[in-house]
């Protein structure tokens, strides 16, 4: 490329921003601006309702404009665009602090590895359905004795010429009793190796023989369940790539579920507080600085982290941009998940008696919400593969040190 066409395309960019700036000041009602509620969160689904009449407009805006998922191709409903289109959009959105229309494991990390590895009747009938928020989707990884070492996993599906015949259940299905669908790794041949006996399904929750039953966690909240199959009869068309090749489709989906993990935090419905501004709204000062060296020196190593992080996901992007098949999602799961319950330690620290408040009076909302935020990042550190998992993976795959 020369230099000026890098020029045509810095002044392309920019007129683009422009443009993408004075839709959204036009088109996004002032009360889809965070902070927001989790409930007024919209996730689709046949059965959804959206919690307000802005709610539904904005969505309606966000979809027609082709920016639910800006990045996809235009025949399934994406908007066409290009990754720093794409990244120019997350940009503009947060600087109005213009909330996420719709929300989905389907838009998060189905849709990419169906976009790669679904065939064409797959693509038609499930990437539009996700983007246009008919249906909501469930991941089906996770087993009671299959978690870290997902190869391991039992649940299995048995061929019966014109369906599969699945059997077992799965766990940390999160919102399974509000999803329509679920996307499920099941094995196919016990005799093979764990990774190549194993197929990725498409199931709908409506077929008879599925249950859910919600798990309580530690935030209070009961978003996960655990998702029993018996007998359910699955089409043959719903699977996804090659038959006992399922690995290679769930390797490819667990890295958009790592960057959605390492990302975690930034795109929050709750009234986020970030360290510094709750250092100078509790903290005492001496001489304009904090009093506590400790805390100070924390609040220092922690913008220093951050500083690191935002530098590596910007090369995440210039890589992705060039096509270069990079390691740093691997890298940025454990990065961002750890930096994230830093973050939330760091703020209880700070907020001191008011950093406890999980429900009632004498805590503002801000408050209430740190301290269930720190909750949540402990597992966010287990979701994906716990962070113990990801160093051995990147020790392996990314470091290649030696195995003893």
């Amino acid at each position: 490329m020369t230099a000026a066409d890098r020029s045509s395309t810095v002044q392309d960019l920019e007129q683009f921003r422009l443009d993408v700036r004075q839709w959204l000041e036009d088109n996004c009602p002032e009360s889809q601006r965070q902070p927001i509620t989790p409930e007024e969160q919209y996730f689709g689904g046949r059965n959804a309702t959206f919690p307000s009449e802005d709610a539904r407009i904005w969505f309606e805006r966000f979809r027609d404009k082709g920016w639910v998922c800006p990045e996809w191709p235009t025949e399934y409903g994406g908007g066409g665009l290009s990754p720093q289109q794409g990244k120019v959009i997350k940009e503009e959105m947060k600087a109005i602090r213009a909330r996420t229309p719709l929300y989905g494991i389907g838009i998060w990390m189905l849709g990419p590895a169906l976009l790669e590895f679904g065939n064409e009747a797959q693509k038609q009938q499930h990437i539009r359905d996700i983007i246009d928020g008919k249906v909501r989707w469930a991941q089906g990884y996770s087993e009671p004795g299959s978690g870290s070492d997902l190869a391991s996993l039992q649940c299995k599906a048995k061929d019966m010429g014109d369906h599969f015949l699945v059997n077992g259940s799965k766990i940390w299905t999160t919102a399974a009793d509000k999803c329509d669908w679920i996307f499920c790794l099941v094995r196919t041949d016990p005799d093979a190796k764990k990774q190549e006996g194993i197929s990725f399904l498409l199931i709908d929750m409506d077929d008879p023989g599925i249950t859910t039953t919600p798990i309580e966690l530690i935030s209070g909240e009961s978003e996960f369940c655990q998702t029993f199959f018996d007998n359910v009869k699955v089409p043959k068309e719903n699977l996804v790539g090659e038959l006992n090749a399922g690995w290679s489709v769930a390797k490819a989906l667990l890295v958009h579920e790592r960057k959605l993990m390492s990302e975690i935090g930034s795109d929050s419905p709750r009234e986020v507080v970030v360290p510094n501004q709750a250092a100078r709204q509790y903290l005492e000062f001496e001489d304009g600085k904090i009093a506590d060296a400790e805390l100070r020196s924390r609040l220092v190593d922690y913008d220093m982290e951050m500083h690191a992080v935002g530098l590596t996901h910007f090369r995440t992007f210039e890589e992705k941009v060039a096509g270069v098949r990079s390691a740093a999602p691997l890298v940025m799961k454990y990065v961002g998940t750890e930096a994230e319950k830093q973050k939330s330690e760091l703020l209880l620290a700070i907020m001191g008696s008011q950093g406890l408040g999980w429900e009632g009076e004498g805590f503002n909302r801000a408050e209430i919400d740190t301290l269930r935020l720190w909750a949540m990042s402990y597992a966010m550190t287990i979701a994906g593969g716990t962070s113990e998992v990801q160093l051995n993976v990147i020790a392996k795959n990314v470091l290649e040190l030696p195995q003893g």
